[in-house]
């Protein structure tokens, strides 16, 4: 498995009204980016690091994480999982080893999914009579507790409706996430189509991806290869209109 890099929440201002002009805010960053769990794991250790020259407090959330059948994201704060400690105030290039805890029992069939959202708490600074409001950022990390049996199981077609509109629809009906980070249409060696990035299927949804198109689109038989964020990959067989 591949080292993650951190995560670097940098400082984006804009303003709040002409009498409250911005003020640059923190830079920090956490690792790892992405926090797998199995059963045994009662807690794990999480890095936060103040990469800024001033003090940084932040705040830490915990999001049970679904979707919708269609794969939209729904986030509900819970009590399942907690960051001690959840306030933490770090000195300029300071870091602290902080421990994610389940606080309730894992589910022996199933992934549990959560996002674990660190925001910075930043302070209104007054200057020459004015009010300065820094933005507070955050970042979002998703944890997974992930029981041995619990799989992916995906399967992706074409999207016939708008042939010259490239999209596949893929759908997990398996028990663990599954995380698409490319999808190519190709026909033989010609490369028709391509989606890069990440999408998220958690167990039980289907997603519209949308491909971009790197040649016109004729009809026939074709093939939608899929790669996964752990490197394996996926065949199916399509037929474009």
């Amino acid at each position: 498995m591949k080292t993650q890099k951190p995560l670097v929440a940098l400082a984006l201002a804009c303003a709040i009204g002409s009498a409250m002009p911005p003020v640059l805010a923190g830079v920090f960053s956490v690792t790892p980016v992405r926090i797998f769990m199995t059963l045994k794991d009662r807690a794990v250790a999480v890095t936060i690091v103040n990469e800024g020259d001033t003090e940084v407090a932040l705040q830490a959330d915990i999001n049970a994480w679904t979707q919708k059948p269609d794969g939209t994201d729904e986030l509900v704060l819970t009590e399942d999982m907690i960051l001690s400690p959840p306030i933490i105030k770090l000195a300029p290039k300071a870091r602290q080893v902080v421990r994610l805890a389940l606080l309730k029992p894992a589910d022996a069939s199933r992934q549990l999914t959560y996002r674990m959202i660190v925001r910075e708490v930043p302070e209104a600074i007054k200057s020459d009579a004015t009010l300065q409001v820094p933005i507070a950022l955050a970042l979002s990390m998703p944890v997974f507790i992930t029981p041995p049996i619990a799989k992916r199981e995906v399967s992706c077609g074409f999207d016939t409706k708008e042939p010259q509109n490239p999209q596949a629809v893929c759908s997990n009906s398996g028990t663990a996430y599954a995380q698409v980070r490319e999808i190519t249409l190709q026909r033989g060696t010609e490369r028709l189509a391509r989606f890069e990035g990440g999408s998220y299927l958690l167990p039980g949804t289907k997603k519209t991806i949308a491909l971009k198109a790197a040649a016109t689109l004729a009809s026939g038989s074709a093939e939608l290869l899929v790669l996964f964020d752990d490197g394996k990959s996926q065949t199916f067989a399509v037929s474009l209109p």
